[in-house]
């Protein structure tokens, strides 16, 4: 599934960041802004996918990286060559084959490659939409773990957007039309360690993954101000919504990751509330029903409560471990489903020792059937 890679207590709040997928030759799209995708599993600072198709060729013996996705081709191989140029020059000529369609044309002797999508998003409910041109700028400024953080995006959009890999019935975006959208948002985290263990360690055993070597018990608070949104298309139209967001995020490890069996067990839950306004209304209109001992309205409930996402990493043996991540959906209104567990992804990794801390990943989505295999640094 196409999924917004990042450890559940990363402090960029709902910042659309760009999500993986195996749809793209790139091997990521851009969320649409101001419409931000549930979180899914793990990730630390991206990699572009040229430079890990070129580490799997040449460290790992994978001259064909694998990945599926049934919204696009099926099955598809991809390879890389990277050309060294000049000093800190180079330039990478990116192939995929889609499988079923070179079995079906080898009879006839004509192969068939696809190019790059030039401009995909995708929405929240998964749907892929096709900008012909889409021209943007990302200024941040990332702070600490309790600094202050911000984002300023500016886009341009130009031709129709098309609509494929959804239900075909999806509106299109209204961040997607043509015109100008630009985005700033300020949010401020603060990440505290309840216990954290640094004894029991095996000596003169460097562990799999040197950011995964200790038992802790943390604690994150995320507070994003005011989204601002403008669109200008074509001097006919005109709008700007604002929005807080507010999240809350706890973190689990027991193990250090040094022995051969069972030595890491992660757990991670986050808790996100889009809007704060919205959440502050729902809790004072709460509050008040309590103290009058009048019955809250199930929509009071809805508004309150957050989007709960939970993840559960567990060691099988080696540098090889299970990850699991789900999001579940509380919902007062559907009294047959009141909590609901849904989106879930599965994953393993293969934690690459000798870099200190690096994995390669293997993940799948049931719910969207796609899969992808990546290469990833420095997750904590």
């Amino acid at each position: 599934m196409l999924r917004r890679m990042r450890w559940m207590s990363d402090g960029d709040g709902r910042w659309e960041l760009d999500a993986e997928t195996p749809v793209t030759m790139e091997g990521t799209a851009r969320p649409v802004p101001g419409d931000p995708l549930p979180l899914g599993l793990s990730r630390g600072p991206r990699v572009t996918r040229p430079k890990q198709l070129d580490f799997f060729h040449r460290f790992m013996a994978s001259p064909l990286v694998p990945s599926f996705s049934a919204s696009g081709e099926g099955l598809s191989v991809h390879h890389a060559h990277l050309l060294h140029l000049a000093h800190n020059w180079s330039c990478t000529i990116l192939e995929q084959i889609h499988v079923p369609k070179l079995v079906s044309v080898l009879p006839h002797q004509n192969l068939t490659f696809q190019a790059s999508w030039p401009g995909l998003f995708v929405d929240k409910e998964g749907a892929y939409w096709d900008v012909p041109l889409s021209l943007s700028a990302d200024l941040a400024s990332v702070g600490s773990s309790s600094g202050l953080s911000y984002h300023l995006l500016l886009q341009q959009n130009s031709g129709e957007p098309k609509c494929f890999g959804g239900d075909g019935t999806s509106d299109v975006p209204i961040a997607l039309l043509p015109g100008l959208c630009a985005k700033a948002a300020i949010s401020i985290k603060k990440s505290i360690d309840v216990w954290r263990r640094k004894e029991d360690k095996l000596k003169n055993v460097q562990p799999y993954d040197v950011f995964l070597s200790d038992s802790h018990v943390s604690f994150t608070g995320i507070v994003v101000g005011p989204n601002a949104y403008h669109f200008d298309f074509l001097l006919f139209y005109s709008g700007a919504v604002a929005s807080g967001y507010l999240g809350d995020c706890s973190k689990t490890q027991y193990g250090n990751f040094q022995r051969l069996f069972l030595d890491l067990t992660r757990a991670s839950a986050r808790f996100d509330i889009s809007s704060g306004s919205l959440f502050l209304c729902g809790a004072s209109r709460l509050a008040q029903d309590f103290f009058f001992s009048r019955r809250p309205e199930i929509e009071t409930f809805c508004d309150v409560c957050p989007d709960v996402v939970v993840s559960l990493q567990q060691q099988i043996i080696g540098p090889f471990s299970f990850r699991v991540e789900s999001s579940v959906t509380i919902d007062p209104r559907r009294q047959d489903h009141y909590v609901r567990v849904d989106d879930s992804v599965f994953a393993i990794d293969w934690a690459l020792k000798v870099l200190g801390s690096a994995k390669a990943t293997a993940w799948y989505s049931p719910k969207h059937q796609e899969a992808m295999v990546e290469l990833r640094f420095f997750e904590a």
